[in-house]
């Protein structure tokens, strides 16, 4: 889970800080103290937690916060503003240009998923609408043609080829014109990757950057490799000049040092962050929404976005209707159950609800919650069409049948059965992703 360490760290230090009913400038300091050791233990940049812990402290040592009702919880904002701050402020776009064709131009050093978060970001750009193609030019890493095409025909996209050159400049230029002789409206082109910065590369880069003149040159570095990242985003920064950056991996990262420091250093937006090997694991970076996660505070936005996502206007009017009918069938229930794993799961969705700070999620056996899902799923098939339809005729017979045949205990079909009744009865509060907004569990906090 990304920030995991920082998180609890943080939330454990502000508990305490908000336990005094009064702070005093003692209280302040030892708070302090614990954020700067807890970012640097999550590898943030020394120079950047520098100047983040001196900017909380002067203005958390303010009159109007110390002589406020609420102390603890108006640092804690404060806190909250500096991280988003931190990470750029607003969440940074892809921007288009205005002629109606815009290439962009993925770079990084091997390793860091460049090739696969070009399938990714075509898959997030046909998604709003657009009409990609991708462009091979790493020439040098042996399959890495045969890759991108692989990763192309997964997102359905077609992939520019031209293996018989030994120019990325060539390739290039005439992935441009074909992309727009054929009616693509945004070339995404695949550069080759060093195992460091070198002088070769950057010089590689640099023609091809002069050659097509990309609308957007976006760096992908990995956020498991924490400082480096930083490192190596200021030096492609430096040498070549990027627009925004793509952080792989965050889904690994429990430190998150990478993600807080890399604005900060180069001046430059994370754009996207890949949380996930598949194919629409690739979400915008949200400074506000990651802030409000690292602090425990959840991001309902983001997990509203999923959902609506996820389930369309048609879905969600079809269940309504069936639960107003009463038709509520143990069909519908998996339909939800898969719903929920193409969310991301149980426990990122949880991670996302306020209050789910890490010591909540450490109650709840995320891996085996999954792994039930598993299990429901065997045993509703194992099921005849009438009993899925109508589970009231799940007499003892027929479910020591159906434990037969799907291998599990009568005890696992029973607690199935006690999961479908209790989700009939929230179905109709919960059936349309945009009812949470209504919703009072989430009131005042979207």
């Amino acid at each position: 889970m990304a920030f995991e360490g920082l998180s609890e760290k943080l939330q454990d230090t502000f508990k305490k800080l908000k336990g005094n009913g009064v702070l005093t400038e003692e209280h302040i300091d030892q708070a302090m103290r614990e954020v700067k050791l807890a970012l640097l233990e999550a590898d943030v940049n020394f120079k950047v937690v520098k100047t983040f812990v001196k900017d909380v402290k002067d203005k958390a040592m303010g009159e109007e916060v110390m002589k406020s009702l609420t102390p603890g919880q108006q640092v804690i904002k404060i806190v909250n503003n500096e991280l988003v701050e931190l990470m750029g402020g607003t969440g940074s776009k892809l921007t288009y240009s205005s002629g109606g064709f815009t290439t962009y131009m993925l770079v990084g050093l091997q390793g860091t998923g460049k090739t696969t978060t070009c399938a990714k970001l075509a898959n997030t750009l046909k998604q709003s609408g657009k009409n990609p193609m991708l462009c091979a030019c790493d020439i040098y890493r042996p399959a890495a043609i045969d890759q991108l095409e692989i990763v192309g025909k997964a997102v359905n996209t077609p992939v520019f080829t031209m293996r018989d050159s030994k120019d990325p400049v060539e390739i290039a230029k005439a992935a441009l014109k074909e992309a727009e002789i054929k009616g693509y409206n945004v070339l995404i082109i695949d550069t080759a990757g060093r195992l460091q910065i070198d002088e070769a590369l950057m010089d590689e880069l640099v023609n091809i950057k002069k050659s097509i003149r990309p609308h957007e040159i976006l760096l992908v570095v990995d956020a498991l490799t924490g400082q480096d990242a930083v490192n190596v985003a200021e030096g492609f920064n430096e040498k070549l000049g990027i627009d925004g950056i793509i952080m792989t991996k965050m889904d690994g990262d429990s430190r998150g040092g990478a993600a807080l420091s890399t604005k900060a250093v180069t001046g430059k937006p994370i754009k996207f962050m890949g949380t996930g090997e598949k194919y629409d694991a690739l979400e915008p970076f949200h400074p506000e929404r990651i802030a409000s996660r690292i602090l425990g505070m959840g991001d309902v936005l983001s997990l509203i976005e999923m959902a609506e996502e996820s389930y369309s206007e048609e879905q969600a009017s079809k269940l309504e209707a069936k639960i107003k009918k009463n038709q509520f069938t143990l069909e519908d229930f998996l339909e939800q159950m898969a719903q929920i794993k193409k969310m991301g799961g149980i426990g990122k969705m949880m991670g996302m609800l306020p209050g789910m700070n890490n010591a909540s999620l450490k109650d709840v056996d995320i891996e085996n919650s999954e792994k039930e899902f598993k299990q429901m799923e065997s045993i509703i098939y194992s099921m005849t069409i009438e009993e899925r339809q109508n589970p009231s005729i799940l007499n003892a017979s027929r479910r020591k049948r159906i434990a037969k045949g799907c291998g599990q205990p009568v005890s696992k079909i029973n607690n199935l059965i006690k999961k479908y009744e209790d989700a009939r009865k929230m179905m109709k509060q919960f059936n349309n992703p945009k009812a949470l907004k209504r919703n009072k569990m989430f009131k005042g906090l979207i």
